[in-house]
């Protein structure tokens, strides 16, 4: 559905943590200012409003019709998604594991069949769904094979909006002695060739830059350090090159994120998890955004988990910031009207 009001999926995250009152938050500020889209929370209805009244809001909420119009006066549509049993804050409960994968499976389904123009994703507790002995790497790997998807790629938007630090992933959650292995010439290039259509084609930009990290300290120094960046890295890079891509490197970590240099890129990439988010985080946690690249719909997602801590306490679950869930979701309104252009 890609019109200039769009429908947005949201899916409302570990039943536990913090975001139920996260969409709360988003659905009072939807209800004060101009409805840019018409937002869809998946959640399971009764605990929505519960977690709402917890905090003291009362968001408008109605029942989701995808047969109807949008309603209007910031209405916020709830797609109910029943829980196996009652959540406790604080406390994920394995029980609930099975309810959280369905409700992803209806988010993503929808979206894959023109349901909705985007999907964000409020955090989920892996341990809980891994607990109830289900298979779960991430949302980013569960959308890849549900629709089928080959490669995609995990990239975190955040800074100041007039120059914002873009950071992209070859690998995403494996354990770090799995990772060199994981970094092949064909990964490199894939994840060069996604993060390249995706800034054209989504975000806008004619011509994009693309900073390409080394594995290794120092890029490798030349092979001293690792042989990565020569045998791998830089041949991929090279592919690239070929296929009118503008990536440069491979370049040290520890120099290519100092803001002056980040600057003179459109976008990073980073070769593992650890080597470029928490540069991004340490700039704007709370503010960022979390994208998949290259699924047959935008995505975005909060940079943050679940929470347990904030959720487990009423007073400050009432102070948590939606910052990040607010940014993510205008983000997916932008991707999905520019991608109906």
């Amino acid at each position: 559905m890609t019109t200039n009001r769009p429908a947005i999926a949201i899916t409302s995250g570990e039943p536990s943590g913090i975001g139920p009152e996260l969409c709360a938050m988003l659905a009072v500020r939807h209800a004060g200012g101009p409805c840019a889209a018409r937002l869809v929370i998946l959640g399971d209805r009764q605990v929505l409003a519960a977690r709402a009244e917890r905090i003291g809001l009362a968001p408008k909420y109605a029942d989701y019709d995808p047969a109807s119009f949008a309603p209007s006066g910031g209405v916020v549509e709830v797609w109910h998604q029943a829980l196996a049993a009652p959540p406790v804050p604080g406390h994920p409960d394995p029980t609930n594991g099975a309810s959280v994968l369905s409700m992803l499976r209806h988010a993503c389904d929808a979206c894959a069949e023109g349901a909705f123009a985007a999907l964000v994703t409020a955090p989920v507790q892996k341990s809980a769904i891994l607990d109830a002995g289900l298979s779960f790497t991430g949302h980013t790997e569960f959308f890849a094979e549900r629709t089928g998807t080959p490669r995609v790629v995990m990239m975190l938007v955040g800074g100041a909006a007039e120059a914002p630090l873009r950071v992209a992933l070859v690998t995403t959650h494996l354990p770090l002695a799995a990772v060199p292995a994981a970094i092949t010439r064909d990964a490199v290039r894939e994840t060069l060739a996604i993060v390249d259509a995706e800034l054209r084609h989504r975000f806008g930009i004619a011509s994009p830059r693309i900073a390409v990290c080394g594995l290794n300290p120092h890029a490798g120094e030349g092979g001293h350090l690792g042989r990565e960046e020569v045998d791998t890295i830089a041949p991929a890079i090279a592919d690239a090159r070929g296929a009118g891509i503008d990536a440069h490197g491979p370049l040290p970590a520890d120099t290519v994120f100092v803001p002056s240099h980040a600057r003179a890129y459109d976008a990073i990439v980073a070769m593992y998890h650890d080597q470029g988010l928490p540069v991004l985080k340490a700039a704007s946690f709370g503010q960022g955004v979390n994208v998949t690249l290259g699924l047959p719909f935008p995505r975005t997602s909060v940079d943050h988990g679940t929470a347990l801590d904030l959720a487990a306490d009423a007073d400050r679950a009432k102070r948590a910031d939606p910052g990040s869930l607010h940014a993510a979701v205008e983000l997916a309104i932008a991707l999905a009207k520019d991608a109906a252009r």
